[in-house]
């Protein structure tokens, strides 16, 4: 599929509708994607034809639900390289996967161990780790960052030691836009016998991580960044690791045997699956696999890095606009802030031009604390916007600037 802009945005329905009477400039998808036709045809055939439960019917609907999930869950081990499809877990999204590891994990850390997240993450890879700290006694520690955005490695370095059990870092950061240097990051970890977790959430939408390749214990992600549908997303998991860590609920599905003397457990991925899944979310994320990887990843990544480089030139030109996440490896997030204009009332001006954009601390306020600033108005963009789109963010940028002032 050659990278045909137009045609692209044809496949999504909702890139053709008006808000307030202007053309929607959709620029929020750091919190989530648009859908295109292809996905949402995934998911009206499955409930029109084959709606059945998984795993447990031996007629022809649970059957074909049955094969369809599991395919989805191929084509997923597939695009991330896992060596196993078992390794791939379906999750209720990205909160969901962090939460299951964290769970694992209650059960073998102890007082004294050491665990480090870095000073850029989402609120979902901080708070579950505080809360296995209160549980466990354990340490938690933070990577600083600088004025760029970008994570001080030679910090990181110190930070690391023989008490160190594990590390959790974003690949990307949905505040910033900074990539994280996580095959580093990972390397130096597992020199101290620590395991890593990466919180991919913002960065599978822009590129393709290889899990083998970087060696990665726990990779998390969800499916609505990525045009797939809510409520559903993975966390890959080294099989090493499935084998030793608890369930994290119990129900349906993910026992061998029980009885009420005592339940044994089945292997992976089910161990981790209790419960009915999302069906249709699961293999309508495979849709949405399949529908990335048509397009192509070096044409998504050549795209959003001329959108980025673009609105960054054209909004720096507004005077008294600063941008914050400066590093040299990003991807297509611009947050920005107007001297002496709230950010939420830029948001709120921009809205009622047709444009979608995200104002507010990101659910990452360690990093508006970092800064000292309430929030920061972001502009995220997809390989579906378009250079025009961004030349609408601008004036309507400069319009709320010339009210607001």
């Amino acid at each position: 599929m050659s990278f045909n802009l137009q045609k692209i945005r044809n496949d999504f329905p909702i890139l053709s509708r008006k808000v307030n009477g202007y053309p929607l400039v959709y620029l929020d998808n750091a919190a989530t994607s648009q859908k295109p036709q292809q996905v949402i045809d995934a998911i009206v055939d499955y409930y029109s034809r084959y709606n059945a439960n998984i795993h447990r019917g031996v007629h022809t609907l649970s059957q074909e639900a049955t094969d369809a999930y599991e395919a989805a869950r191929k084509k997923i081990q597939t695009h991330f390289n896992a060596k196993e499809a078992y390794e791939i877990i379906f999750t209720a999204g990205t909160t969901h996967g962090i939460n299951l590891v964290a769970n694992g994990f209650s059960e073998i850390l102890k007082k004294g161990d050491e665990i480090i997240v870095s000073a850029m993450e989402h609120h979902s890879n901080i708070v579950p780790w505080q809360m296995l700290c209160e549980k466990t006694g354990a340490i938690l520690k933070v990577i600083p960052m600088n004025e760029e955005g970008v994570l001080v490695f030679s910090e990181y370095e110190k930070l690391l030691s023989q008490k160190t059990k594990l590390v959790f870092v974003n690949h990307i950061s949905n505040a910033l836009g900074t990539i994280n240097p996580i095959e580093i990051i990972i390397e130096k970890a597992h020199e101290y016998g620590a395991s890593v977790l990466i919180d991919g959430a913002q960065s599978c939408s822009h590129i393709k991580p290889d899990l083998q390749k970087l060696n990665v214990d726990f990779y998390v992600t969800s499916a609505h960044k990525m045009c797939g549908p809510t409520g559903v997303g993975i966390l890959y998991m080294k099989e090493e690791w499935g084998n030793k860590l608890a369930p994290y609920q119990g129900g349906g599905e993910m026992i061998a045997e029980v009885t009420f003397e005592k339940t044994t457990y089945a292997g992976l991925p089910h161990k981790f699956e209790a419960g009915t899944p999302n069906i249709c979310g699961g293999i309508a994320f495979g849709a949405a696999i399949d529908y990335l990887n048509r397009i192509g990843f070096e044409a998504i990544e050549a795209h959003e890095t001329e959108l980025l480089k673009y609105a960054t030139e054209k909004l720096l030109e507004i005077e008294g606009l600063k941008i914050y996440g400066t590093g040299p490896d990003k991807t297509s997030v611009v947050s920005f802030n107007i001297e002496g204009i709230h950010p939420y009332d830029i948001g709120t001006i921009v809205d009622k031009l047709g444009i979608a954009v995200r104002t507010g601390h990101h659910c990452a306020q360690p990093i508006m604390d970092f800064y000292k600033i309430p929030g920061t108005v972001r502009a995220s963009f997809a390989f579906y916007n378009t250079l025009e789109e961004v030349d609408a963010l601008v004036n309507a940028v400069k319009k709320a600037k010339m009210m607001l002032s």
